[in-house]
């Protein structure tokens, strides 16, 4: 089994930064979540901030193995091609289904279907 003691100050360095780096824009982009006032403007904050923080984190996590491995681990590479083709997805179907419903119930606040 291999221990983070092992691992050398030259690679610790850059992998916490990346760490810290990747949780405080997780953290703005939950913050964000909670400020932001109506539904469209939330979902962006969490879906930008969430993502690059993930990205980040992933970036400290090839960067550990492939040092302690001593060779280029990139199991990571696949969780961030799944978050990266998955999040906006997500956030358009969210949005076109409250947009859907907006419209449907009438609310002013949102613009009005374009005509077909």
């Amino acid at each position: 089994m291999m221990h983070l003691a092992e691992l050398p100050v030259w690679a610790a360095l850059p992998v916490a930064l990346l760490l810290l780096l990747g949780a405080a824009l997780a953290l703005i982009g939950s913050l964000g979540l909670l400020r932001l006032g109506s539904f469209y403007e939330r979902v962006h904050a969490p879906t930008l901030g969430t993502t690059l923080g993930i990205g980040f984190v992933l970036v400290a996590s090839m960067l550990t193995f492939s040092v302690l491995e001593s060779r280029l681990v990139l199991h990571e590479l696949l969780i961030a091609s799944l978050m990266i083709v998955t999040t906006p997805v997500t956030l358009m179907l969210l949005t076109r289904a409250a947009l859907y419903r907006d419209r449907s119930e009438g609310s002013k606040k949102v613009p009005s279907a374009p005509p077909t």
